[in-house]
């Protein structure tokens, strides 16, 4: 990557309030009543991700397209920007989107269903980066993340596709997904405009060997080669 980084809007938030304030406002256009596309279909599903140079105060972002039934990808696309948002828990949507924005700007195709690795309602004001996407775009998103944030759970059973639920209080915020035998689980949680069962079986037929999904595997590969090619003279 050897393009200049861009930098965020004019209007983007600049302070912890004004962000939260973007968010609880944003939030309220998430979609949670449509299942989302149906699993086992044909699609192109679209894993993102992020990787930062934090001594230039750069992000790389990465978008790779992935045909469902094949798992080959299908188009990729890149974009580096600078850091959009100081690092605030909760806040760190803020950091990278407008660089996500620009990748998926390049794709070559239009994603029947975007992957993010992190959370969608698994977000203490639920509206994790799945879901800001989502709101965005207007595309179905879903969080698949490593870990569970600040929510609890208990471990779900040993075999793949076992589930148990991830909890804020008694409030189902996602689930813990056992993708495969012996791994630990990943955390999925519904972005926009996809339901909760459909994000695991998604999240599931994505991960046929390994613990995360092929689209998170693709694109945390791409963004950090991405990002080492933006720091050559």
């Amino acid at each position: 990557m050897t393009d200049a980084p861009h930098t965020p809007p004019p209007d983007w938030p600049a302070t912890e309030a004004e962000a939260t304030a973007v968010q609880n406002e944003l939030r309220g256009r998430v979609v949670l009543d449509e299942p989302g596309p149906a699993p086992g279909t044909p699609l192109v599903a679209v894993g993102v991700d992020v990787a930062y140079d934090d001594e230039r105060d750069v992000v790389a972002a990465a978008a790779v397209a992935l045909d469902t039934t094949t798992l080959e990808v299908v188009a990729e696309a890149t974009a580096v920007g600078r850091v959009a948002f100081p690092y605030v828990p909760g806040l760190l949507a803020f950091r990278e989107i407008p660089t996500v924005l620009a990748a998926l700007e390049r794709l070559a195709v239009t994603p029947d269903l975007v992957v993010c690795d992190g959370y969608g309602l698994a977000h203490p004001r639920r509206f994790g980066l799945a879901s800001h996407l989502g709101v965005l775009t207007g595309l179905p998103t879903i969080g698949v993340a490593k870990n569970p944030f600040t929510f609890c759970y208990e471990a779900p059973g040993p075999h793949r596709g076992d589930t148990s639920p991830l909890l804020d209080g008694e409030e189902e915020v996602g689930r813990a997904l056992r993708t495969q035998e012996g791994v630990k689980p990943v955390f999925v949680s519904v972005g926009h405009r996809t339901g909760l069962d459909q994000a695991c079986e998604h999240t599931l037929r994505l991960a046929p060997r390994f613990r995360l999904p092929e689209t998170t595997r693709a694109a945390d590969g791409l963004c950090r080669r991405a990002l080492a090619s933006s720091t050559r003279p």
